[in-house]
């Protein structure tokens, strides 16, 4: 399973933006698609709200691909 770390600069970010700049769907309404058809989950439970709030230490499953929401790095 490809394993994506995603550094969240802001409190939270949209599950389907998250998709989108992951880079694991080509297009927003692609990942609306997919939430909609009950093919990602979020901490191992699945999401169909398109616009669920993702925070850091959550971390989202889809087709083969995790992403880990971590803290914004320092520096």
């Amino acid at each position: 399973m490809e394993k994506i770390a995603f550094a969240l600069t802001g409190e939270w970010i949209a599950l389907n933006d998250l998709l989108k700049v992951t880079g694991l769907v080509s297009s927003g309404g692609l990942a609306k698609a997919m939430i909609a058809d009950e093919q990602v989950k979020v901490d191992g439970r699945t999401e169909t709200r398109k616009t669920c709030k993702i925070r850091v230490g959550q971390v989202v499953t889809l087709e083969g691909a995790m992403v880990v929401v971590t803290p914004p790095v320092a520096g």
